[in-house]
């Protein structure tokens, strides 16, 4: 998703709020929901914090599932999930989230 569009529009949260849930360890919608109140409305922005909460890094790609699988198989530094999954390695932006996928393993 580009930018920082609006996502929740009955609550007004935008994809940069949802993302920084995300680092902060959010991974469900429900999290998000209590995090940002994303979601808490009409519901029709479900189908889109779905959709960023599947993805770690937009440039390659990569699905948290992906960067997730290969923590657990021993990436322990974003680097070494770069080397893996090719997130992180474009723009870098999604470098806080990785390292904090690292630091709880999911």
């Amino acid at each position: 998703m580009a930018g920082n569009k609006i996502v929740c529009h009955c609550k007004q949260v935008d994809y940069i709020t949802i993302r920084k849930a995300m680092i902060d360890g959010a991974r469900t919608i429900e999290e998000i929901k209590e995090k940002t109140g994303a979601g808490t409305g009409c519901g029709g922005c479900i189908p889109a914090i779905e959709e960023i909460l599947a993805s770690v890094c937009g440039c390659k790609g990569t699905s948290l599932q992906s960067v997730i699988d290969a923590v657990k198989k021993g990436a322990d530094t974003v680097e070494k999930v770069g080397q893996i999954t090719g997130a992180g390695t474009e723009c870098g932006r999604c470098k806080a989230l990785i390292q904090n996928v690292i630091d709880l393993g999911k």
